[in-house]
């Protein structure tokens, strides 16, 4: 596994955390439309992408012309 996948489970992984801490404590209505559902989408997307390798950012981003990194 690589530093940039390790990078985006744990990112993922404390966004959700962080929304679920924020919900249960009480301070966080999730069944309220809010910015803290596009906040879950985006932890949900790091961590995916870190374990599948799947990242639609990836795909936008590369069909935009943005450059890759140099892999080290």
């Amino acid at each position: 596994m690589t530093v940039e996948r390790m990078v985006r489970i744990i990112a993922g992984f404390f966004i959700m955390l962080s929304l679920a801490l924020a919900h249960f404590s009480g301070s966080a209505d999730l069944t309220q439309l809010s910015w803290l559902w596009f906040t879950a989408f985006v932890g949900f997307n790091l961590f995916q992408s870190g374990i599948t390798r799947f990242c639609p950012m990836d795909i936008m981003l590369k069909k935009a012309g943005v450059k890759q990194g140099c892999g080290l």
